[in-house]
């Protein structure tokens, strides 16, 4: 669909970070120390994209090119993690895309060697060696820095939808938590975490960014770890509230909603249309239910009150953004959205896992090692 004369055509630039964990393929626990030699054969196989050490050893971090197209971006994804699947097989490790672990103690594991990680770890202490987690985070370019300002705002009441869709940490430290992303909790640990508060001008986020230098709490803004935030380092939105997805085909639905959502209220703010914001501490209360719930969570509807089936409300704003898939050439991403509902996510397909090992008989610990050979597999489907 043509862009509207008057208007400013709207181009978008993808990037996706993923990090995920080392384990061991045998006895499932994530390895403290893998062999540096995976790390050198992704450098030397990763091609146009980017694979890196995390703040942890057991940790590893791919970085898609920039991407034009969400075909492109499913490329990118694919092509990233079979390096990362070849590399540690060939060194007896396997790769699990979980946000965290189901069992590995946080006290094992060993940080790498970075001056940045080094500092944090003398600021932040426990807060920060307790975040054996891993996220997927998404870089979106497009426009001029003061509409990328306003569009992250309008976007703060989309992350609970966004997240719900993501999870995939229900277990920690070889408990079940109840919570469908523990991630979120063991991040909000740290300061400069969660939502941030509504900015309308670039010049407000730098001044922010200002006062938070003057005060020496941070180097720069790579040092806020907000859901969403401007990166320091691009010209872009970056989505950080989500999980990492086991499964490509969740991630690239993730991806395909927030890629119409940038479109749409990109289109809104041009014509100086975008929603009037509601409370940070009401879509802070939805951030919570889709913690807590995931797909199966009733949100807050923040147009009508009362609550609200996540997967009807995932419909209407499908419906709502046909022309917007159509243009960036995604349906068929969004549209998963909706089986991502039906079927349940990551954290969901951990659970029910889990307790149907439990109930065939197995111990605590054998159903959750079962969980870990899942997700390793998960990890590899479409590569």
């Amino acid at each position: 669909m043509p862009e509207p004369a008057n208007r400013e055509p709207f181009h978008l630039t993808l990037g996706v970070e993923e990090e995920f964990l080392l384990v061991d393929p045998e006895g499932g626990d994530v390895l403290a120390e893998p062999d540096p030699r995976i790390f050198e054969y992704c450098e030397a196989q990763a091609g146009p994209d980017a694979i890196v050490h995390e703040f942890l050893r057991s940790q590893i971090e791919t970085n898609t090119r920039v991407c034009g197209s969400l075909a492109e971006v499913r490329q990118a994804l694919i092509e990233s993690r079979r390096v990362v699947v070849e590399a540690a097989e060939r060194h007896r490790a396997a790769v699990m895309a979980t946000s965290t672990h189901p069992f590995a103690a946080w006290q094992a594991q060993v940080p790498t060697p970075k001056e940045r990680y080094e500092r944090f770890a003398i600021t932040f202490q426990d807060t920060v060696r307790r975040v054996l987690v891993g996220g997927m985070h998404v870089h979106a370019g497009f426009a001029h820095p003061d509409r990328r300002i306003r569009v992250m705002t309008a976007m703060r009441r989309y992350l609970p939808l966004l997240h719900a869709l993501s999870t995939s940490s229900p277990f920690i430290e070889g408990r079940e938590t109840g919570f469908k992303s523990y991630r979120l909790s063991v991040m909000g640990a740290l300061p400069r975490t969660s939502l941030p508060r509504a900015l309308g001008s670039h010049a407000e986020y730098q001044s922010l960014i200002e006062e938070y230098q003057r005060l020496a709490f941070v180097r720069d803004g790579s040092e806020l770890w907000w859901d969403i935030r401007p990166s320091s380092k691009y010209p872009t939105i970056e989505l950080r509230i989500c999980d990492v997805c086991t499964r490509i085909s969740d991630a690239l639905g993730v991806i395909a909603l927030y890629a119409c959502l940038l479109r749409w209220l990109s289109e809104l703010d041009d014509r100086s249309a975008l929603p009037e914001e509601p409370p940070t501490e009401i879509i802070a209360e939805n951030r919570w239910l889709a913690q807590r719930y995931g797909v199966l969570g009733f949100l807050g509807d923040l147009k009508s009150g009362g609550r609200r089936d996540i997967e009807d409300e995932a419909r209407d704003l499908i419906e709502n953004l046909g022309q917007h898939a159509a243009a960036l050439d995604c349906q068929a991403e969004l549209d998963h959205v909706l089986r991502i509902i039906r079927e349940g996510t990551s954290a969901d397909r951990q659970v029910d896992h889990y307790r149907l090992r439990l109930l065939e008989g197995d111990t605590r610990e054998e159903s959750l090692k079962s969980v870990v050979r899942r997700a390793i597999e998960e990890t590899r489907e479409g590569l």
